[in-house]
């Protein structure tokens, strides 16, 4: 069997099982002129002293890298023969050495593509320079301009935008920036029991204790909103400002002392920013919902039916709203909030359930004839965010297992009956109401099962969001943070410019 395979220099290859090793190259012996390497071939004696890679048009030819290996070896050793006529000092010295040593054939032109690449760019370089000042490329000038640096576009911030609620009994404030379309990402954020509607209903007044609260909660906002860049803030009051005849004397107060400017909203307003702050919590198979949003001094019910599952302002879908002059303070400063039996609890439910009237009889839905998977309610108030921390069995109340939780009817029931069978000690001692919210839980309890009185639904979706994310929502969306590809991080044209900070202002 003979060899066929390629023949590299220095190394042996025998043609056959009794074949001795065989010298390949240049300076191979010839074969004679009917040996057949290959079997089935005869070799001409022209080519028997050839290289078989340079002529033998069967035999596999080397690599570039050979090839160039070969002929730096051949050109080294034509150097080497001939004579040295210059004189020997380090120079030729080193000039030697480096012809002893093979050439890098990649290597070389990668450095030599390197050395024109910088040399395109100098000229570049220069040519600009030179257009820059009047000078004639190829000439400089006694101190050449070095060339402008590249202008890196950096990204641009999101703008983030404010909402602050002072409403009846708490003050509220959230700082978000837009991220994906109808979504933001919440980057600062503040609330405070102030109770500002305390003895509301008996006196008519803010009492001087209620609008100290409030003055230093608010300053806690103003600090937070000076710490950072904002772009837009909207800053509202509700039902504690709307009614009190010193109202206004108190909106001078804080503009004075926080320079912060409230604007008061009507109750319309107010169901509809508590609307749109849910709008992601909507069954979207459902034919209708009913949202309320339990206050401390009103409760707002809006009724939303959803015959287009696509829109994503879900105020958009409002049929009918309503606002009940009666929330957990006015409540409790009227029945009583300590002390709370099953009767007062029973009159604090027709109470609210007389109050809904006229409006429950023409917007009904619900009950018989009504699928489970047809009509739910959201709540969106501390009431319903207290009643889910108790069913969960939560030691710290904890707002990512709350917000977006359902529940069952009769888990509902179950709660209620529950927290109205503990005292005022054990009320204050569960860590989802605490001290705070001791005196108010039941009667926000009471308008809940009125609303569920008017209202039948298998299914109730607990909210821990308001006002404050219906109005970050309204603001982001008139600014078309979220139209197609606006929402991207670095767009300049995101969202208006962000006010440096300093002073916020009030509605933008």
């Amino acid at each position: 069997m003979s060899h066929s395979g390629p023949h590299v220099r220095g190394e042996t290859a025998a043609d056959g099982p009794g074949d001795g090793p065989v010298e390949t190259g240049a300076h191979a012996a010839p074969r004679s002129a009917t040996s057949k390497p290959d079997g089935n071939r005869e070799t001409s004696p022209s080519h028997e002293a050839a290289r078989p890679d340079d002529h033998d048009p069967f035999a596999k030819r080397p690599s570039k890298r050979g090839r160039r290996r070969r002929r730096s070896d051949r050109n080294g050793a034509a150097k080497s023969a001939a004579p040295d006529t210059t004189p020997d000092d380090g120079r030729d010295r080193a000039a030697g050495a480096a012809d002893e040593k093979p050439v890098a054939g990649r290597g070389k032109r990668r450095r030599g593509r390197r050395k024109r690449n910088a040399a395109r760019s100098d000229n570049n370089a220069m040519a600009t320079t030179a257009a820059q000042h009047g000078t004639p490329c190829g000439q400089r000038k006694d101190k050449p301009s070095p060339p402008a640096p590249a202008i890196r576009r950096e990204r641009e911030a999101p703008t983030a935008y404010a909402a602050l609620d002072l409403g009846t009994n708490n003050c509220r404030l959230l700082v978000a920036v837009p991220t994906k379309p109808w979504s933001f990402r919440v980057v600062d954020a503040f609330s405070r029991i102030v109770r500002l509607g305390e003895g509301l209903g008996a006196s008519g007044r803010l009492s001087d204790e209620a609008m100290d609260r409030a003055v230093g909660a608010l300053a806690v906002c103003r600090d937070k909103l000076t710490a950072r860049p904002i772009g837009r803030t909207r800053l509202i009051a509700t039902e504690a400002c709307r009614s009190a005849e010193n109202g206004a004397e108190f909106l001078d107060r804080v503009r004075d002392q926080t320079g912060l400017k409230l604007e008061v909203v009507d109750r319309e307003t107010e169901a509809r920013l508590a609307v749109a702050g849910c709008g992601s919590l909507v069954d979207r198979s459902a034919r209708s919902t009913v949202l309320f949003d339990i206050g401390g001094g009103s409760s707002e019910i809006a009724v939303i039916d959803l015959p287009h599952a696509g829109r994503r302002n879900l105020s958009d879908n409002i049929v009918a709203w309503t606002s009940l002059p009666v929330g957990v303070v006015t409540m409790a400063e009227r029945f009583g909030g300590t002390h709370v039996d099953a009767e007062s609890f029973s009159a604090m439910v027709a109470h609210a359930e007389a109050l809904l009237g006229e409006f429950a009889e023409k917007h009904r839905r619900g009950g018989n004839g009504v699928s489970d998977d047809a009509f739910h309610l959201i709540g969106t108030s501390g009431t319903v965010t207290t009643l889910a921390g108790i069913h969960l069995g939560l030691a710290r109340y904890d707002r990512r297992r709350v917000d977006g939780l359902w529940m069952r009817d009769h888990e509902v029931d179950r709660i209620n009956d529950r927290i109205l069978s503990w005292s005022f000690d054990e009320r204050v001692a569960n860590p989802c109401i605490g001290r705070d919210r001791a005196d108010l839980v039941l009667a926000g309890c009471a308008i809940l099962q009125a609303i569920r009185n008017v209202w039948p639904a298998q299914r109730l979706r607990v909210a821990d969001r308001g006002l404050r994310e219906g109005l970050l929502t309204e603001m982001m969306a008139a600014d078309g943070v979220w139209r197609r590809g606006r929402h991207r991080r670095g767009r300049p044209d995101t969202a208006p410019k962000p006010r440096p900070a300093g002073g916020p202002g009030g509605q933008r």
